[in-house]
Parts: structure tokens; sequence; C-alpha cells
């Protein structure tokens, strides 16, 4: 829940100045519902993709405040952030509406970046896994091999985001490759191993070149180094 309408547009217009033309990383900006209308008038004509933050799993109906993946699409959203770890703490989400969620953006033709992550005292209680696997399997129940390969995955520990602590590198690796472990399971090797598998968790310019240095870590949800445009060009630059 950050920048006015005009502040995000001059954030989208710095992004695109810096990383409209870039091939070799795929940007995807994710405003709040106000803003996405204003943000896709400046990347259309970009390599800069839109995405939302969340979204209803209805089509219409008497669900006052809430947006649904047709309304997001005929904004030009592409993607959309299911299930993170803030709507799952405050706001009651849980494994079944993340997957009610994923569905309905499936139908549309939208992709989901599915969120799962384990908090601290999951961690320190050596639940890690189980927490992940619980995550995983129950949120994208029932999707398809053709669903998962529009479909991200996000892992986020609960512990990393906005504390400044991030996983090291091993850590990360540690549980994305047992995500995709997972995966394999679920879908078959091929599709799991076409499956970006994100990070989240204070990621910032000077760390995420060790993060996506890893095998099974594919890219960035970047939360506070986005709201500064020099910083979150730099975070992307270092990809390439």
């Amino acid at each position: 829940m950050n920048k006015t309408a005009p502040e995000a547009v001059n954030l989208a217009n710095a992004v695109k100045r810096d990383l409209g033309d870039i091939d070799g990383v795929e940007t995807v900006l994710c405003p709040t519902f106000v803003s996405l209308s204003d943000v896709r008038d400046v990347i259309v004509e970009s390599n800069v993709k839109l995405g939302a933050q969340d979204v209803y799993w209805e089509k219409e109906g008497a669900f006052t405040g809430e947006v649904s993946a047709p309304m997001l699409r005929s904004v030009g959203c592409e993607y959309c952030i299911v299930g993170h770890s803030e709507r799952r703490q405050f706001f009651g989400e849980t494994n079944q509406t993340v997957n009610k969620k994923a569905k309905a953006l499936l139908a549309e033709g939208l992709k989901p970046i599915v969120c799962v992550g384990e908090k601290l005292e999951e961690r320190k209680a050596g639940k890690t896994f189980d927490v992940v696997k619980d995550h995983v399997e129950n949120s994208l129940a029932g999707l398809s091999k053709e669903d998962m390969l529009n479909t991200v995955i996000a892992y986020e520990p609960v512990w990393a985001i906005g504390t400044g602590v991030n996983a090291t590198k091993e850590q990360a690796e540690e549980v994305h490759k047992y995500i995709r472990g997972l995966l394999v399971k679920m879908f078959g090797k091929d599709v799991a191993d076409a499956i970006r598998i994100q990070y989240g968790g204070s990621v910032k310019p000077e760390n995420i070149k060790e993060l996506i240095s890893q095998e099974n870590v594919d890219g960035a949800l970047v939360g506070g180094a986005s709201l500064k445009a020099d910083s979150f060009i730099q975070l992307v630059k270092n990809c390439l």
C-alpha cells in the first residue's frame, strides 16, 4: 500500500526509461488497484509488464470492495500476486482462497504469482519444509500442467520481509530446490523445470546477483527496493 497515482506514474516512467527496452529480464510492476490504469498508460509500448496485488475469485457480484480477474484483464494486467504473506497474516488468506484466486486468474488468461513461505517461529521450530509443502500442494491443488506453465511461484520467508534480513543464498536455494522437487511430483519434471520460482524477502541491488546465481532461484518478488526507481532499476540491471 504505497504510492499515490501520480507517484506511481513517476516511478513507472523512470522504470520505463531505463528498463523499457531490456530483453534479458522480464520486469513486472504491481501497483495498487487505483494506479493500474495510469501505470498501464505509461508502460503500454515497452517491455515492462503490468500486474495486480490481489484478486477476488468471482467474476462479478455483490462483493463490495473486491476486484475480479476480468476487471484486471480489462486494464491490461498480465500477472497478479495471490497469497502474499501479508494477505495471509492480516486478511485471513488461506491456501483454499489462494487456490480459488489462482484458478480465477488462469481462467481469464492471467498469470498468478503464488506466494508461499514460513514465519520465523515456524523456521525456528524446524517446520519450514512442512509449511512450504502445505502451501504449495494446497494452493496449487487441481491445477493442470498447462496451468502451471502460466504460473509463477514466489518463496517469501516471512521472517525476511521488510526486516532487512534476507535469507542467505544457501537458505534460498535449499527451499527453492525443495519446492522444485514438490512440483516434479505434482506435475512432472518437464513442467517443474519450466516453472519460475522467485525469491522474496529483503531483496536489494546488493544481494540479487548472488541469489539468482543459485540453480533454482529464477527471479525475485521485490518489496521495499521497488519503491525507489533507482534501487529497483539497479536491481533489475544486476540480473543481466
